[in-house]
């Protein structure tokens, strides 16, 4: 699967374009079939470096990587994948659907 397409990435806005902002816009999910994480992503820095939503074993704001999640496999063995049917969402929305 392709994780991150070219329409997504012209979606995403760069690092630091948000961060002045109290409720940013989550724009695409990425997760693990056979493990608890999701990977949130509000920016992108063209190349490799998200910032976003990372529900794990502790829920945070951060950053990650495109060539970690390619890379990750799940409990068993299953590769990261993005969540084709997430719509867009403030983080506030996300947060409190997720009770996070």
């Amino acid at each position: 699967m392709n994780l991150l397409t070219k329409a997504l990435r012209q979606q995403l806005p760069p690092l630091y374009a948000t961060e002045n902002e109290a409720d940013p816009m989550v724009i695409c999910k990425f997760f693990t079939p056979d493990a608890s994480w999701d990977w949130y992503a509000i920016e992108f820095n063209g190349d490799d470096i998200f910032f976003g939503f990372v529900d794990g074993h502790y829920p945070e704001l951060g950053y990650f990587s495109l060539s970690d999640l390619r890379q990750c496999r799940g409990e068993f063995g299953l590769t990261v994948e993005r969540d084709r049917s997430f719509e867009p969402c403030r983080l506030s929305a996300l947060r409190a659907h997720l009770g996070r």
